[in-house]
């Protein structure tokens, strides 16, 4: 190998040796710059690489897209899949390329110029320095005069040494110059070489990879050739049979509706019906859609219909059997007609009296042969295999399940109560309804009614066709037609009114629960808690409290409350737990106070008297820790009473002062049906007390181990259900759970109530 400075002419420090070392220094610097520059370009290309890269994926995956769209349509979908699936390679391959563009070029030549050019300019910075020393020495040697012996020595002694240290420096210089110079040649040429056989890789790889599709790409092209012929040759088929068609006249066609009760399919028929709204509006059109048309049919024995081909099927009529249908000649449209079921009536319109006829006698038809097929099945066990979904169960989400009460026997209990064997508002016998929330029975035609106001008044129920949860059953018997009647109709006599008979129109009907239940107008005005006034029913022993006053001093810590909750918990036990409004004098209070009042010693009656008098359901007692008639009624123990409430539009979360709500109270005094009953309701159970404890910590520092078991498995249920997309019911097994936890606390709260048997054990 040629050196680019020779050794001994680094010894001799000669014009040539500085000239030499000049050449070489501009040299490397040159090429220090050099190197930069290739460096920031690849680094720029291979950035531009990769947006390639990524913009070709999003390609490709726009290719898989326009695949998946045209999956009916095999041709396509099989080669739109299989040319992304190529071309994906590609992208990889195409990464591997920029991948070992980086390493050869980017990294390997930046090492070079960091770490072997960084060392020559340092050992060029300690050459110059002991050349500039060398200069002096020398320079100062030739000063020195002759008489002065001390000084001639020392300045050859500094000459000496100075010249020695040049040299080592020197030939140190100029050997990293010499390898830096052949270190140079193979660094430059193995980056380029590896770049370019990174090259050669990629481009065999997708020679390999056509070669492997050129085939098939041959045989799509074939098929390309014949699909525009036969797309040419369908064109004129559809052509000529346009027109056809263009030459017949349309004009007098009438669309041919008929109906077969023996389809193959099921649907009876088929076809557009307007509808009217069954709110109290009773309008024909909407604001965003306008005069729209629904899709009707008559299937399985249901009259049901859908805005559009996918949407799911809304029914109307659940069970043709229950129903009649009419025409309807005494309103402003034409062509319709009536259909009544046991929970509503609809009005439907047809195109022409001609369609109307026809859907009349389908309607008839489906009755008749839905009678005819299922005669020898009684109707209860038709309600036992298939529950209508109630207003507020939690089984709602799941109508197979058994139920606890079934077919007549919710009928039979509610129907012992005084009154409850005719309609509470046009004394037809033998009602079979019910609104859950005034507490009365009601006939077919009144439970439309009730139905129309709104569930903000009343919510009605079959007492047949639902399912009953025990205490809704305990809150039916605690009221009843004569308690709700001498409330409502109090003033009926004095004020000269005729209450509807069972024979009367439907208006008159209508008119009279809308005065009675929305207006108001025949309830007393003054009200009063009366000791003098029938009391209420007495609960049974299963209402008692499920907690007792060791337990609940315990756990109770709200300042300047003990002396009250110990007042309240004494109160409950007295007599076994019962209660009668006999407990306050005879005063005229607030509706909102007597609420409050009537909540704690569990007088439904005078609950439901409060709010005929406009009690708000969340009145607040300033004075009272800012608690509501809901939490009074945990407070007393009352299961019915909390239902009640809750029927009624109680808010489940409100907290009073101390940041507690009802499911705090409930389970601090351990009482397991109602923590059922709230957490059925959506109780929150993330909110804190003023001791930083929400219910699971009270339950678990109580060791209550139902309610723990309860509050656990209702956020197990909350996380399934956001987790998994679940509806608002979740899980099966919660649900059964929660039911017989709600059965237990209705019937044998003895069996949960762990601590009163602990104690006597003790």
């Amino acid at each position: 190998m040629k050196l680019t400075v020779d050794f001994d002419e680094c010894l001799n420090d000669s014009p040539r040796f500085r000239a030499g070392l000049e050449d070489v220094e501009g040299d490397f610097a040159e090429l220090e710059s050099k190197l930069d520059k290739v460096v920031k370009l690849c680094a720029g290309m291979i950035d531009a690489g990769k947006n390639f890269c990524n913009a070709n994926k999003q390609f490709v995956n726009g290719i898989r897209e326009l695949a998946h769209q045209s999956a009916k349509d095999e041709v396509v979908e099989n080669s739109l899949v299989r040319f992304s699936e190529s071309l994906q390679e590609m992208v990889a391959f195409h990464m591997i390329l920029f991948d070992q563009a980086q390493r050869s070029i980017k990294l390997q030549l930046q090492t070079f110029v960091k770490e072997d050019l960084r060392k020559f300019k340092d050992v060029k910075k300690q050459f110059d320095k002991v050349s500039e020393e060398k200069e002096n020495a020398l320079v100062k040697n030739a000063q020195v005069q002759r008489n002065k012996q001390h000084e001639v020595e020392e300045a050859t002694n500094v000459l000496t040494a100075t010249r020695k240290c040049f040299r080592h420096i020197a030939l140190d210089y100029v050997l990293q110059i010499n390898v830096l110079q052949s270190k140079r040649r193979s660094e430059i040429l193995k980056s380029m070489l590896s770049f370019m056989y990174a090259h050669l890789t990629f481009f065999h790889q997708g020679y390999d990879l056509f070669m492997e599709l050129e085939p098939y790409m041959k045989e799509l092209g074939a098929q390309l050739d014949q699909l525009v012929v036969d797309a040419a040759k369908e064109k004129r088929d559809m052509e000529q049979k346009h027109s056809t068609i263009q030459q017949k006249d349309f004009s007098s066609d009438d669309p041919k509706i008929e109906f077969n009760i023996d389809a193959a399919n099921g649907v009876v028929m088929e076809g557009y019906l307007y509808k009217r709204a069954s709110n109290a509006f009773k309008t024909w059109n909407r604001k965003k859609t306008p005069h729209i048309r629904r899709w009707f049919s008559i299937q399985n024995n249901q009259l049901v219909y859908q805005k559009k081909f996918k949407d799911n099927l809304t029914v109307v009529v659940d069970d043709l059997r229950l129903c009649t249908v009419k025409p309807c000649e005494d309103i402003e449209r034409r062509f319709c007609f009536e259909v009544v079921s046991p929970t509503k009536s609809c009005m439907l319109q047809a195109d022409s009296e001609k369609i109307r006829q026809v859907w009349i006698k389908a309607v008839q038809a489906s009755i008749a042969t839905a009678y005819k097929e299922k005669g020898e099945e009684s109707y209860a066990e038709k309600l036992d295999r298939r529950s209508s979904p109630s207003t507020s169960s939690l089984d709602s989400g799941s109508e197979l399940k058994e139920r606890p009460v079934k077919g007549e026997s919710a009928l039979q209990r509610v129907e012992c109560i005084a009154g409850n064997t005719y309609c509470c508002d046009c004394g037809q016998s033998d009602p079979r309804w019910a609104s859950i929330n005034l507490g009365i029975t009601l006939c077919i035609e009144c439970s439309g009614i009730h139905r129309s106001l709104g569930v903000h008044f009343s919510k009605v129920r079959s007492l047949t066709l639902d399912s009953w949860e025990p205490e809704l059953l305990k809150l039916m018997c605690a009221l009843g037609n004569n308690i709700i009647n001498r409330i409502y109709e109090a003033r009926v006599e004095e004020m000269h009114c005729k209450k509807p008979n069972a024979g009367d129109s439907r208006l008159e009907k209508e008119a009279w629960i809308k005065a009675k239940y929305v207006e108001k107008k025949f309830v007393q005005k003054s009200h009063r808690i009366s000791s003098t006034k029938e009391s209420p029913q007495v609960l049974p022993q299963t209402e008692q409290l499920e907690g007792t006053h060791e337990q609940a001093s315990k756990f109770l810590s709200i300042p300047g409350s003990s002396s009250k909750f110990s007042e309240i918990l004494e109160a409950s036990t007295l007599d076994g737990g019962e209660r009668n409004s006999s407990v306050f004098e005879e005063t005229i209070i607030s509706p909102g106070l007597q609420l409050y009042k009537a909540a704690y010693v569990r007088s439904l009656p005078d609950m439901a008297e409060a709010l005929a008098h406009g009690a708000e359901v969340n009145w607040i007692h300033a004075e009272d820790n800012k608690a509501t008639p809901l939490i009074q009624a945990v407070l007393g123990g009352s299961l019915v009473a909390c239902e009640f409430l809750l029927q009624n539009g109680a808010d489940v979360n409100h907290r009073d002062c101390h940041g507690r709500g009802p499911l705090h109270h409930a389970t601090i005094l351990g009482h397991t049906g109602q923590v059922c009953l709230f957490l059925k309701r959506g109780a929150d159970q993330g909110a804190l007390d003023e001791e930083m404890k929400d219910p699971l910590a009270i339950a678990i520092e109580a060791a209550n181990a139902d309610i723990v078991t309860l509050l656990r498995l209702a956020k197990m249920n909350d996380e399934m259900r956001e987790s998994e997309g679940l509806g608002q019911s979740g899980d099966a097994t919660y649900q059964d759970i929660f039911r017989d936890f709600s059965h237990m606390a209705s019937h044998n709260p003895e069996i949960l109530n762990r601590f009163q048997r602990r104690s006597e054990t003790d």
